[in-house]
């Protein structure tokens, strides 16, 4: 089943590439010397992507630095990080579903509530409040990243190691990542929140990484293929990040596989932080003014 997994991995992501090529090569002569990204743009992909694969997250940097040096038009930001993070994504997902041992029920259970979850959810949460789904989930991931820090100094019983889930459990997991990947559709990350839940539910927390990035990697080919025929992207800062991108994902692949429990269990805590952070700093800065 992971060998099926893989191969259909392979199909949306060539998809993807035959759509993008196809795009470049319409692309006028002219414009074709100004394609290659700058040493800012590939450091850009390599710096992202590395912290991507660790769990961090990629858009909201990716975002900032777009915003602070205005490489990309305010409205070509969506489409330009969707088509450059694309092929690293799915690099992330090929190497951790193919080295890292989850039991194959629960991963093929969990990528498909992921993908079933944005695919149906996307019209419904769309139609939801983005400003207290981010306070509700950054409150929820500070409270967790609080107990699996007082868990780490044994003050809270500590989570397991398994790398499967019984029936009952997996039900619970594949029904709370369907509402992540719904939520994703609203540009509430998926990567924090998988990691708690991962983790929480006594599962070894390198299990998270080959779930929450094939979710991504089977959802984004789809959406950035779209962006691409519609040329809502811009070309040389995509291809920094993708070109960049993709060997900082072999980097980072061997950081975490070479950490030890207690390490990757920090690291979880780090990324509930940030997450968490940064949910609730975009709620705020949302809020409408008062009024005089």
């Amino acid at each position: 089943m992971k060998i099926a997994l893989l191969v259909a991995l392979a199909l949306f992501a060539l998809a993807f590439l035959v759509v993008w090529i196809r795009a470049l090569r319409a692309t006028p002569e002219q414009s074709t010397t100004k394609r290659w990204p700058s040493a800012g743009q590939l450091a850009l992909g390599f710096g992202t992507d590395f912290f991507d694969t660790l769990g961090i997250g990629a858009f909201a940097p990716t975002a900032a630095v777009f915003r602070l040096t205005g490489m990309v038009p305010d409205e070509r930001i969506p489409g330009t990080m969707n088509v450059g993070h694309t092929l690293p994504v799915v690099v992330m997902a090929f190497l951790f579903i193919d080295l890292v041992e989850v039991e194959t029920t629960t991963l093929v259970t969990l990528l498909g509530a992921a993908v079933l979850g944005a695919w149906f959810g996307a019209g419904l949460v769309a139609r939801l409040p983005r400003r207290p789904i981010q306070i509700g989930i950054g409150v929820a991931l500070a409270i967790a990243a609080l107990l699996f820090t007082l868990k780490q100094f044994d003050v809270a019983p500590s989570g397991g190691d398994a790398l499967h889930l019984e029936t009952g459990p997996l039900v619970f997991a594949a029904l709370a990542v369907a509402i992540l990947g719904a939520l994703n559709t609203l540009g509430i990350g998926l990567y924090g929140p998988c990691m708690i839940l991962v983790a929480l539910l006594g599962m070894d927390p390198q299990a998270a990484f080959p779930i929450m990035m094939g979710s991504c990697a089977f959802l984004m080919p789809v959406g950035s293929a779209r962006f691409v025929r519609q040329g809502a992207y811009s070309i040389r800062p995509a291809l920094g990040l993708t070109l960049g991108g993709v060997p900082a994902v072999f980097c980072a692949v061997w950081l975490v596989e070479s950490m030890d429990l207690t390490t990757l269990r920090w690291l979880v805590i780090l990324v509930a932080t940030y997450t968490a952070a940064t949910m609730l700093w975009s709620a705020w800065r949302s809020a409408p003014s008062p009024r005089r």
